[in-house]
């Protein structure tokens, strides 16, 4: 086989590996976040899109919400579609027991099959060191965290017939690389995800479905003050905090037949993040 055989036939890639497929992706409340980022990169890549967004929760942290509103970031999404692409959205708390599987229902209502499911959305704010914590505390992280994450991979698993492209893609912390003092609720609920990756892989595996999770590091999407973000930065080889874009381009791959032979893996991608001088 010569060369030009060889890119001409199967090591050719497709411009649009997910047209045709459908990818639910939670947590796309504001421009700077990762959920936006991932988005707009399947969008790209030829999927139709079902957004959740939850902006109460953004408008009681320090960052605050976005500040042009939802339908703003629906169509900055919907700019990058190709060919006949849609986009619908919903506003849900995945607090409530039973908002997963009213997503993953107006999802398939809405496109008949849903292909790839994103869960990049979390709860921060209201956590503490260990001494500060309390059962609300702790069960408010564990609601929204881990719990409507893995009514989501149920309820997505329970619609899906087999079809190749089955993709079901976790978020987590880094909590298992190094101390989160602070964040003890939080690294908990995000610490069962990793966790829990290998058994739901496994079971899910007989479906056609893989799942991963990704630790994207700290990316800047405008949560740390400035004194924490210099500090952070220093740590980075490049000096540079990693961009929303930087993981969603890893949650992207995941989601294409590229990654077909990846499952229950939990991959870090943190541009050489040191956590220690």
């Amino acid at each position: 086989m010569t060369h030009t055989e060889t890119v001409s036939g199967h090591l050719q890639r497709d411009p649009l590996p997910l047209r045709g497929r459908v990818a639910v992706v939670t947590g796309v409340s504001r421009r700077a976040g990762i959920g936006f980022a991932t988005a707009r990169r399947l969008g790209a890549m030829g999927a139709s899109l079902f957004l959740h967004h939850y902006a109460p929760h953004d408008r009681d942290q320090p960052w605050g919400a976005d500040p042009d509103g939802p339908q703003a970031l629906v169509d900055a999404v919907a700019d990058t579609l190709v060919d006949d692409a849609a986009v619908h959205h919903t506003d849900l708390d995945l607090a409530n027991p039973d908002a997963a599987a009213q997503l993953i229902e107006a999802a398939r209502d809405a496109y008949g099959h849903i292909d790839i499911l994103v869960c990049n959305h979390a709860r921060s704010g209201g956590d503490g060191p260990l001494g500060a914590l309390d059962a609300t505390m702790l069960d408010a992280h564990w609601a929204v965290n881990t719990r409507s994450v893995l009514l989501l991979a149920q309820a997505f698993a329970a619609q899906h017939d087999g079809r190749p492209g089955g993709r079901v893609i976790f978020m987590t912390s880094g909590q298992d690389l190094g101390p989160m003092r602070d964040e003890i609720a939080y690294a908990t609920a995000k610490g069962a995800l990793a966790s829990i990756t290998r058994t739901l892989a496994d079971h899910l595996a007989d479906q056609a479905i893989t799942l991963n999770t990704v630790n994207p590091g700290p990316v800047d999407t405008g949560y740390a003050p400035p004194d924490v973000h210099e500090a952070v930065r220093r740590h980075f080889p490049t000096r540079r905090w990693g961009t929303p874009d930087d993981p969603a381009r890893l949650i992207a791959w995941l989601a294409s037949d590229e990654a077909t032979w990846i499952t229950g893996q939990v991959i870090n991608t943190e541009g050489g993040f040191r956590r220690w001088d």
